[in-house]
């Protein structure tokens, strides 16, 4: 009887590995494709700006915005951090931008930001 139950056993993990192998290799390539770019999650949508103050010290930026969706946030003057100290060279104060912002690590960052025209 022990045997049986050892036999029924050894089967039934041999048939879960190949019963969940497809899901776990199509998980795996839609990793690799998004690794490469291929299927990239799509940005949010920019929000129109004016740029009100600029903190290169402290990494921040103060914006005056329209709605932002993807945050459920209503238009307000604000101070954001930015995800790369690199954006706070691209603007100055009186600047009209596009940009993005979410959460990251709990804070309201711009992700993204470029000149408005």
């Amino acid at each position: 009887m022990k045997q049986l139950n050892n036999v029924i056993l050894t089967a039934a993990v041999a048939l879960s590995a190949v019963a969940f192998a497809p899901a776990y290799a199509q998980h795996d390539l839609h990793a690799q494709h998004a690794q490469h770019g291929e299927h990239a999650a799509a940005p949010a949508e920019l929000t129109d700006g004016e740029i009100k103050k600029v903190d290169k010290e402290g990494g921040k930026l103060t914006i005056k915005h329209g709605e932002l969706k993807n945050l459920n946030m209503a238009a307000m003057t604000m101070v954001f951090r930015v995800q790369d100290a690199a954006m706070l060279d691209k603007v100055k104060a009186g600047d009209k931008v596009r940009f993005t912002a979410d959460k990251v690590n709990g804070t309201t960052t711009v992700t993204h930001i470029e000149l408005a025209n």
